[in-house]
């Protein structure tokens, strides 16, 4: 193709090595984008014939080679992005033949050797990308010199001695990050970049400047349009600079895991834009700012590690956009009543303090709340029933406390708990049975209360020690490791031709008038208060690259499954967890509503025979659902596949169930009515313990949660079965059996179609 000019081939599948050296001996190439593939071995080296070749894209790939000295002969490059490859050795020097360069990547790369000063003859260079290398030397000095510089990213290096004033020539300076490198000296070079007024984010974190006080002028004189300042683990201390309230853009502040002391200055109130504020692992004292409340647009904030004082304000209350908030270890006493009142809280943990008084009544100002940790804290009185309302809690710890009084049956709606840690109270009564179906729940410490009674089998219990239930001596029976005393029998108090036969037709009579009660009377619709969107969950976001090493770039080993709008991978995340990713098909034009459609329909959904999302990653180009791992299998393998598991009536029927408290919590206990309108035996899937989960959301319908609602337009589904819409006044036994009795239907009809002969399905 002796004519072609552009060659873009980004983001796509390709794999292996260039074929051939000879490859790419366009004399016309301008451009050439090869970035985010598979490709391996040596750079092209055919390249150095492209003598018109303007921009170079090779990054995110497996090149295996060294920086090619031959660029310098391209002397019309004005763009090298070689970053996220496995190149080995120096920058070469004639790098600085490129003069009309602009943009220079070469992040990632495990580059060694210093920065040569030619590079410095880069006067037009806009971007110098050098992240996560192994760069050695000192901090670059004839940086100072490349006046159009706009990006400048030298993190994760070796660089040492201290950072140069000339940085302060960079006028159009935007972006300056130096975090992790062996950085000293003082921190005087913040009074230069008062001369970057263009200047939006500064990392400077992770460097052991042995100077590290912070000069209330040097800092006040930043750039107005500072957006970001993050400078943990600097070996900063003294006070926290009230000029900081100068940064009238400033959104995030983050200097962690440094020496401040004395108190936060009062003038950060002022700052209207502050989302975000990281004090951790300091020596702050005094109290919590008092006008806290002014910061509205304030989303999480982290003081714990630190000495301070006082109560907390009522003013805090008025975060009403805060998700994370991290008060622990410090020394706060009195109650802690207007925490409680953060409605869009997600994590809130407030532990190792001296907080006293009672839990408020009503906990019910917190519907997105995720983890909560109140431990080791002076909390008396009973646990209050509106615990109830937390239904999205996955982690409650209120552990160290003077708490009184039977653990609550209100406990029984928090089904998507993890970890519930009641140990080191004054709790009584008996263990709930209920704790038992909770299926998410892997972490469960009572220790070292009152309880008494027989210890529940099964469940969580299955894989509990004795230290998360000692202490408590009146405990007996439960599963045999544990080893407590067997529960000694009831003495029989009634006659036995009474309990034999008078009891059990009292109990039969009983239920037969309270079932038929039941069905005479009209189910009354509930009214069910809407809930913002904006305050659920934020669910774990991640990379593009972390699902890429999950997956082993989509490797065919790891596919679990494909289907109309993409193909599902098993992969294992960057902290050790096993998921499935659902890879939509970007190609296809109803992926996109797929995608949404099962994030909406998911999203609030919270049922132990649902599936859940775990995570995403969208942008542009990819959209990816994480999702629990099912290792069983569906249903549809196990019915129609002689390798699985034989499946009697009873395993069945106890699929049938699962399948139908799904979908009466879809249609009747989630705040919008869901339909799922593709029920069928491949969407149902098994986990380790056999339990069945419906998935699959990708063309479901929401209707408004009122009894008016109904779908017009058509359902796009599976053709063959589907349970119809159920009306919410209909009554939930009839809607209970209607499942039971098709799914019995299905049974039957599934054993004659398999061990029948000559039958074929229609």
């Amino acid at each position: 193709m002796s004519r072609l000019e552009i060659l873009n081939l980004r983001e796509n599948n390709l794999f292996g090595p260039i074929p051939g050296n000879e490859s790419f001996r366009l004399p016309m190439l301008r451009y050439i984008s090869l970035s985010m593939n598979q490709f391996m071995g040596q750079i092209p080296v055919g390249l150095a014939a492209c003598k018109h070749l303007q921009i170079l894209r090779l990054h995110s790939n497996f090149f295996v080679d060294v920086v090619p000295t031959w660029l310098a002969q391209l002397s019309k490059l004005t763009t090298v992005g070689l970053g996220n490859n496995s190149l080995v050795g120096p920058i070469p020097s004639e790098l600085g033949n490129l003069t009309m360069l602009l943009h220079l990547d070469l992040g990632r790369c495990n580059l060694s050797g210093q920065i040569p000063m030619e590079l410095g003859k880069l006067r037009e260079l806009t971007y110098l990308h050098l992240i996560s290398n192994e760069l050695t030397g000192p901090f670059p000095p004839f940086i100072g010199n490349l006046s159009d510089l706009s990006f400048l990213d030298l993190a994760i290096n070796q660089l040492s001695g201290p950072v140069p004033l000339t940085l302060g020539n960079l006028k159009s300076l935007e972006f300056i990050s130096i975090m992790h490198n062996n950085l000293g000296g003082n921190l005087c070079f913040l009074v230069s970049l008062g001369n970057c007024r263009q200047l939006q984010k500064l990392f400077i974190s992770g460097n052991p400047f042995t100077s590290g006080s912070l000069n209330p002028n040097h800092v006040g004189n930043l750039s107005t349009n500072l957006v970001m300042f993050r400078a943990v683990d600097c070996q900063i201390f003294g006070d926290l600079p009230a000029t900081l309230s100068n940064l009238s853009s400033l959104r995030v502040l983050s200097f962690a895991n440094n020496q401040l002391s004395k108190v936060i200055p009062e003038s950060l109130v002022q700052l209207e834009n502050f989302g975000g504020l990281d004090l951790a692992m300091n020596s702050i004292s005094g109290p919590i700012l008092k006008n806290i409340g002014m910061l509205r647009n304030l989303d999480w904030l982290e003081l714990y590690n630190n000495k301070i004082t006082g109560s907390i304000p009522d003013g805090i209350a008025n975060l009403t956009m805060i998700r994370y908030l991290d008060l622990s270890y410090n020394k706060l006493t009195s109650n802690c009543t207007s925490l409680f009142h953060l409605d869009s809280i997600v994590e809130l943990y407030v532990s190792n303090n001296y907080l006293g008084g009672a839990l408020p009544s009503d906990l019910g100002y917190m519907p997105s709340l995720y983890e909560m940790d109140l431990s080791n804290n002076q909390l008396v009185g009973h646990l209050p029933y509106s615990f109830a309302k937390l239904q999205m809690l996955t982690y409650l710890d209120i552990s160290n406390n003077s708490l009184e009084g039977p653990i609550l049956d209100s406990f029984r709606s928090l089904t998507t708990l993890e970890t519930l840690d009641l140990s080191w109270n004054n709790l009584s009564g008996t263990i709930p049975n209920y704790l038992v179906n909770f299926t998410y729940l892997s972490n469960l410490n009572l220790s070292f209360n009152n309880l008494e009674g027989q210890v529940p089998n099964g469940g969580v219990f299955s894989n509990l020690t004795l230290k998360s239930l000692m202490g408590n001596v009146r405990l007996c029976g439960g599963p045999a490791h544990l080893e407590f005393s067997p529960c000694a029998e009831p003495h029989p108090t009634f006659c036995p031709h009474f309990l034999k036969f008078v009891l059990p037709a009292v109990t039969i009579a009983f239920c037969a008038i309270t079932i038929s009660v039941y069905l005479l009377r009209v189910k009354k619709p509930d009214v069910k208060a809407s809930i913002d969107m904006a305050n659920m969950i934020s669910h774990r976001s991640v990379s593009y690259y972390e699902i890429v090493r999950a997956t082993d770039n989509f490797s065919e080993d790891y596919l679990l499954g494909a289907g109309s709008f993409g193909k599902v991978f098993k992969g294992q995340l960057d902290d050790g967890r096993v998921v499935a990713i659902k890879v939509l098909n970007m190609q296809v034009v109803q992926a996109m509503r797929s995608f949404d459609a099962e994030c909406k329909a998911l999203k609030m959904a919270r049922h132990h025979n649902l599936i859940r999302i775990l995570g995403t990653c969208s942008n542009l180009d990819f959209r990816a659902l994480l999702l629990q791992y099912m290792p069983n299998g569906s249903l549809e393998e196990h019915l129609h596949t002689e390798s699985r598991l034989y499946m009697g009536f009873l395993t069945r029927l106890g699929v049938m169930i699962d399948i139908s408290m799904a979908m009466e919590y879809l249609h009747h206990g989630h705040h919008d009515v869901v339909l799922h309108c593709d029920l069928k035996p491949s969407n149902v899937l098994f986990d380790e313990k056999m339990t069945a989960h419906v998935a699959d959301f990708g063309i479901a319908k929401l209707l408004l949660g009122d009894d008016n609602s109904m779908i017009s337009a058509s359902m796009p589904g599976t053709i063959g079965y589907m349970a119809p819409g159920i009306h919410r006044s209909r009554l939930f036994w009839s809607h209970y059996l209607h499942h039971i009795v098709l799914m019995l239907f299905k049974t039957f009809y599934d054993r004659i179609r398999i061990h029948g002969k000559g039958i074929t399905e229609e």
